[in-house]
C-alpha cells in the first residue's frame, strides 16, 4: 500500500506506531539516499527480494530521519525497511531498530518485523509499587534454562515457563527477579549478551504454537484467580511481547519486582546484513561509518558511538521503553566500565537522570569494575548517577574463606578479609548501594575453553568431595547467612536456594551437565532442608529492618577460632541485630561475644536447626542470651553463646 506523508513530522515516534487507520513509520538513516517501508502486499519474492517502488518511499525530515504513514495496517502485520546508501554504499533490507517483535518465519535473521499495539495486554497489576531500593532481594535467572524440565529432547524454557515457577519464587520470599538479557540475539545459545534487536523479545523464549498455549494459559489464570483478577483469553498470549508482559504482570501480583539486563556497552557478535550494523548502508571498511558503532570492539561485538546524539537517544529510549511498555522495576546495565572507557560518561549521566525523572522508583544498577568503584553511584556531575553497583568484595572474601575451610580443621581461614568486605566500599554514599552475591551468571558459568566452570558453585567450593554432605551444606549455610545479613542488596543465582552444585550454561545440548536439579527436591532431603533455610533467612531479613539498614560494624574477628561477629542496626530504632558466624568444625561452648547493649537478646535464627530439619540436637541458645558480662575490646557488654559448628546464630533485641 502506498505511503502517505500526512500527519508525519519530527514528533512522530521512532520505529513503527499503530494509529487509527494504519501505521506511522520513522527511522534514522542520515547518509541514506532513499528509505522505503516494505509491507507484505509489496513483496515480489517473499522477504528475499524487493524492487524499489517510489510509492513506498519515506520522506526525509531534515534531521537524518525518514518518515511516512501506511494506511490499512493492523497489529501483527509484517514490515521491513529498504535502505539505499550513499554513492559507494549498498542497498537492501534492514530490520527496524525499534521493532517490538520479529517474526519467526522465515527464521532469524531473514524474517520481517511485526507491528504490535504497545498497550494491548490487559494488565492486572494496578496499585503495584516496587520495594524501596534497600529492600530489594534479587534472584537472577536465565529464562531459557531456569525452568529446566527434564525432557528427553531438551528445549529452552519460555517466559510462560518462568511464570509457572512464580509460586516457588513467592515462597522463597525474594522481592525481585533479574532476568538475564531477554532481547533477541543471534544463535541457539550465548547468554543473551550479543543482541542487535533491542526492542524485540527473544523468539526462543516465546510459545509460537497457539495449541501449546492451553497449559500456560491455565497456569496464568489460576494465578490471576488467586488474586481475584479477571482471566486472560488465549488471544492475550499470542504475541511474544504479551507473554513477557504476562510474566511481569503476575510477578507484580505476587509481590515480585522485575529487573531487566540491558547491554549498552556493545552490541552484536555476528552482524547480519539486515541488522543495525551500517544501518544507513554507507560503504563498509571504516567502522566509524557503521552509524551506531565505532571502530572499538568489545566481547566480539562493537562499542556504541556515544558521541552521537541520536545513538545516545536510541539507548535512552530503549531503557524508557522497558520501563513504560513492560513496566519493569529496574535495570541492570552490563559493563558500564566499557562505556566509561569509551567516552560514555555523558551518556550515563543523561541516561540515569532521564530515567530517574520518568520513573524515580526504578532501580538502576551498574556493573562497574574499575578502580574508582564509587564513580557509578556518585551523583552527577562528579559521578554517573546510578543507584547501585555490583560488588565483588564480599563475594570473593566469602568464597576465599570457604575454600580455606574446605582444606580442613587446621587450615587458616581469612576472616579478616570477610570483615573488611562487610563494610561499604570507599566512597559509597549508602551501605545498601552494593549488590552482593556469592554466585552469578559470570562467576559459575561453564568455560568451554578451560573445560571447567569459571569458579565452582558454593556447595562444590565448600566441600569439593561432597557438596551435599555435612561439611558442604553447613559451610554453605554460613556463607549464605552472611550474604543475607550483610549491608547491600543481596542477590541469589538460580538454583542457589536448593544447594545446586552443577555449573550453569545456556547450552542445552549438554542438558544433564548444566540443568538445575529441581526434580531432586523430591528425593534429596539436603536440598529441601536448604530451601527451607533460605526461605526462613529471607523472611528474617524482611522482618528485621536492621538487616537492610545502613548501620554496620564487625566488633569481633577471631581467625584462630574461625568466628566472626556482625552488628547491624537502623539509627535511632533500637532493634539491633547481632550475627555470630563460625566456620569451626566443633561447637563453641560459652563463647564470649561482644554486645552493643545490655539485657536480654532473643535467638531468632539458628542455622543448625536446618540440618535434617528440624534438628533435635541443634546447638544453640533456646530462649536467647543475656548481655551482662564484662566489657569487650569494642562494646561495653558481653554475652556467652553456644555456637554450632559451621553455624550461624542471629540475636535480636526484639524477636
Amino acid at each position: 500500500m502506498p505511503v502517505t506523508h500526512e500527519s508525519i513530522g519530527r514528533d512522530t515516534p521512532m520505529g513503527a506506531t499503530l494509529r487509527h487507520g494504519g501505521a506511522a513509520f520513522r527511522t534514522w538513516a542520515p547518509a541514506a539516499r532513499d528509505v522505503y517501508v516494505v509491507t507484505a502486499a509489496d513483496l515480489t519474492a517473499g522477504w528475499t527480494h524487493w524492487v524499489p517502488n517510489p510509492a513506498n518511499r519515506l520522506v526525509p525530515l531534515g534531521d537524518g530521519t525518514w518518515a511516512g504513514f501506511v494506511p490499512g495496517l493492523v497489529d501483527g502485520d509484517p514490515y521491513l525497511f529498504w535502505v539505499r546508501g550513499p554513492e559507494g554504499g549498498s542497498e537492501g533490507f534492514k530490520r527496524d531498530p525499534h521493532a517490538r517483535e520479529l517474526a519467526v518465519h522465515p527464521p532469524f535473521p531473514d524474517g520481517p518485523c511485526l507491528l504490535r499495539e504497545p498497550h494491548a495486554y490487559p494488565w492486572h497489576d494496578t496499585g503495584w509499587k516496587p520495594p524501596a531500593f534497600r529492600d530489594f532481594i534479587v534472584y537472577q535467572l536465565h529464562v531459557g534454562v531456569f525452568w529446566g524440565a527434564d525432557f528427553e529432547t531438551p528445549r529452552y524454557g519460555t517466559f510462560l515457563d518462568v511464570m509457572s515457577r512464580i509460586p516457588h519464587l513467592r515462597d522463597l520470599g525474594v522481592t525481585a527477579i533479574q532476568l538475564l538479557p531477554v532481547q533477541e540475539y543471534d544463535g541457539a545459545f550465548g547468554l543473551g549478551y550479543a543482541g542487535l534487536d533491542y526492542f524485540s523479545p527473544e523468539m526462543a523464549y516465546q510459545v509460537e504454537d497457539p495449541l501449546a498455549l492451553a497449559e500456560p494459559l491455565a497456569v496464568a489464570n489460576a494465578l490471576l484467580a488467586e488474586h481475584g483478577r479477571s482471566l486472560l483469553a488465549a488471544s492475550d498470549l499470542e504475541s511474544g511481547p504479551n507473554q513477557l508482559k504476562c510474566l511481569i504482570d503476575l510477578c507484580h501480583l505476587n509481590g515480585i519486582a522485575v529487573i531487566v539486563d540491558l547491554v549498552f556497552n556493545h552490541a552484536g557478535g555476528g552482524f547480519d546484513d539486515r541488522s543495525i550494523w551500517y544501518y544507513d548502508r554507507q560503504a563498509q571498511g571504516d567502522d566509524d561509518r557503521s552509524l551506531y558503532f565505532t571502530r572499538a570492539g568489545w566481547a566480539g561485538g562493537k562499542v556504541f558511538a556515544y558521541r552521537r546524539d541520536a545513538v545516545r537517544q536510541y539507548l535512552i529510549d530503549n531503557a524508557l521503553f522497558w520501563l513504560d511498555e513492560y513496566r519493569v522495576d529496574g535495570i541492570r546495565y552490563d559493563e558500564v566500565t566499557v562505556i566509561h572507557h569509551h567516552d560514555g560518561d555523558r551518556f550515563c549521566r543523561d541516561l540515569t537522570a532521564t530515567l530517574r525523572y520518568a520513573r524515580p522508583d526504578a532501580l538502576q544498577i551498574a556493573e562497574y569494575w574499575d578502580w574508582d568503584r564509587a564513580l557509578p553511584v556518585t551523583p552527577a556531575p562528579a559521578g554517573l548517577g546510578f543507584d547501585a553497583a555490583l560488588g565483588d568484595g564480599l563475594r570473593d572474601a566469602l568464597r576465599s574463606a570457604l575454600a580455606a575451610a574446605a582444606r580442613g580443621a587446621g587450615a587458616h581461614v581469612p576472616l579478616d578479609r570477610v570483615r573488611d568486605a562487610l563494610y561499604p566500599p570507599p566512597g559509597f554514599p549508602d551501605a545498601w548501594r552494593t549488590v552482593q552475591c556469592l554466585e552469578n551468571h559470570d562467576v559459575v558459568r561453564w568455560d568451554y575453553d578451560g573445560h571447567r566452570p569459571r569458579a565452582p558453585r558454593v556447595p562444590a567450593l565448600a566441600d569439593p568431595t561432597g557438596p551435599h554432605a555435612w561439611y558442604g551444606r553447613s559451610r554453605t549455610r554460613v556463607a549464605t547467612a552472611l550474604l543475607l545479613a550483610a549491608p547491600g542488596i543481596p542477590m541469589l543465582f538460580m538454583g542457589q536456594e536448593i544447594l545446586e552444585e552443577k555449573p550453569w550454561h545456556d547450552d542445552i545440548r549438554f542438558w544433564a551437565q548444566f540443568r538445575i536439579g529441581w526434580d531432586a527436591l523430591a528425593t534429596d532431603p539436603a536440598r529441601r532442608d536448604f530451601l527451607r533455610f533460605v526461605q526462613d533467612l529471607v523472611r528474617l531479613r524482611r522482618r528485621l529492618p536492621a538487616l537492610a539498614g545502613d548501620g554496620v560494624r564487625v566488633p569481633q574477628v577471631h581467625e584462630a577460632d574461625r568466628v566472626i561477629v556482625l552488628h547491624r542496626w537502623v539509627e535511632g530504632e533500637g532493634r539491633d541485630v547481632v550475627v555470630v558466624a563460625s566456620l569451626a568444625e566443633t561447637t563453641r561452648e560459652a563463647y564470649p561475644i561482644e554486645m552493643p547493649h545490655p539485657g536480654h537478646w532473643h535467638e531468632v535464627f539458628n542455622s543448625d536447626v536446618y540440618d535434617h530439619f528440624p534438628n533435635p540436637w541443634a546447638a544453640g541458645n533456646p530462649g536467647g542470651v543475656t548481655a551482662d558480662g564484662p566489657p569487650g575490646a569494642v562494646y561495653p557488654h558481653t554475652a556467652r553463646l553456644r555456637i554450632p559448628a559451621n553455624g550461624v546464630i542471629v540475636l535480636a533485641r526484639e524477636g
